[in-house]
């Protein structure tokens, strides 16, 4: 009989239980769905907040919402640049042309995927308004030298962090502490999971304001019905509140396990590495395993995540069809017929990234309920495709 590997979409691969029952019991109960008028919203953000030491989280209705309430914060004028990485899901890069901004994409790391800061250094210009990093697959990305090039160049620097709950950094902060802005996702296959939800993490007083605004169309409840700036209505309800509550309080074991068996896997995988083999195995520091990345520098991805997947692990070559400087949206129209802020416009060459994804780039879904014989089974596969006995 095939071991079978839980997923995110299952109950088997959640830890969706009797707690979020009773949080949806609780709110329903009350009669009060709204996050304007009720409670479970406010204190999602204060233990948020308090988990990540962030001075404010503000809650909202995705990840890809909290990334716009991000690029709000840093206030680009159209037509401005913000530097990001091709190897992402377009929820990082939506935010930027829904605010008439320009994405620029920056080469990553061939060893991680993670941006290069270097490639960055690259690209800043005078149109330069922001940077956003993401954390890839849950692996820190240098935050620290591109918080350091932000600050130097006067520009924001917003971490996305969707991938990534705490992920922690080399100088022992969670990921999304780094920037002026870090971002993350509850979304049905992140680590914990309200269906959908986000929340956006920062010290600074200013640019919080400017993110909560946004959020609920502008409202300055304290001000009466008048509204101060454009806005949309980002608002999280309570019901999304209160499961995300339920399962802020499980994320710390399912890190732990997730970082166990990948582990495991890692050690497992460098016993079959020869001399003239090299699996490309992720680094394990800080790394939050949201996915388990291998880089295959032989480009051998496409072939080994065939021999995988038809063994029953989920695995998979690139992770996306194209980086997302070669997808095909750069030809369309942004607004109607107007391409607007993109005339003229196409993305650089980003060749590390598209190696990655054409050839090199394997990852094999994750989970927490992944055990030693999930391990063993994947090493036995990956041994198979080697020749080793």
């Amino acid at each position: 009989m095939t071991l079978h590997f839980p997923n995110m979409a299952e109950p088997a691969g959640r830890t969706l239980g009797d707690e979020e029952v009773a949080a949806l019991e609780r709110v329903i109960r009350s009669g009060m769905l709204n996050s304007v008028w009720g409670t479970e919203a406010r204190a999602l953000e204060r233990e948020v907040a308090e988990l990540y030491g962030s001075r404010h989280a503000i809650a909202c209705a995705s990840g890809t919402a909290a990334l716009h309430l991000s690029v709000v914060a840093a206030a680009p004028d159209p037509g401005d640049e913000i530097i990001t990485t091709p190897i992402t899901d377009f929820g990082t890069v939506a935010p930027i042309l829904a605010q008439n901004a320009v994405p620029v994409f920056a080469d990553v790391d061939p060893s991680d995927g993670n941006l290069d800061p270097d490639a960055v250094a690259a690209l800043i210009g005078p149109r330069t308004r922001a940077i956003m990093v993401v954390h890839l697959f849950g692996a820190p990305a240098r935050a620290g030298e591109l918080r350091r090039l932000a600050d130097r160049h006067g520009l924001a620097l917003i971490e996305d962090c969707a991938q990534a709950w705490l992920t922690e950094l080399p100088d022992g902060r969670y990921a999304g502490t780094a920037g002026h802005v870090g971002t993350l996702s509850l979304q049905q296959w992140k680590h914990i999971t309200c269906g959908d939800g986000g929340l956006a993490l920062t010290d600074d007083d200013e640019l919080a304001r400017r993110m909560r605004l946004f959020a609920d169309k502008g409202w300055d409840r304290a001000a009466g019905r008048s509204h101060e700036s454009l806005g949309l209505n980002y608002r999280m309800t309570e019901l999304q509140a209160a499961v995300a509550r339920a399962q802020l309080a499980k994320l710390p074991e399912v890190v732990e396990a997730r970082r166990r068996t990948a582990g495991q896997l890692i050690e497992a995988l460098r016993a079959l590495e020869p001399h003239d083999v090299h699996l490309g195995l992720p680094r394990p520091d800080g790394h939050a395993w949201w996915l388990f990345p291998l880089v295959l520098p032989n480009g051998d991805a496409p072939e080994l995540a065939a021999h995988l997947s038809a063994a029953g692990i989920p695995a998979r070559a690139g992770y996306l069809k194209e980086p997302l400087n070669r997808a095909p949206l750069w030809d369309a129209p942004v607004y109607g017929s107007s391409r607007y802020p993109l005339e003229d416009y196409r993305p650089a060459p980003c060749p590390e990234a598209e190696r990655l994804v054409a050839t090199t780039l394997l990852i094999i879904d994750w989970n927490e309920h992944y055990t030693s014989e999930h391990v063993k089974v994947i090493t036995e596969a990956v041994a198979g495709y080697l020749g080793r006995p």
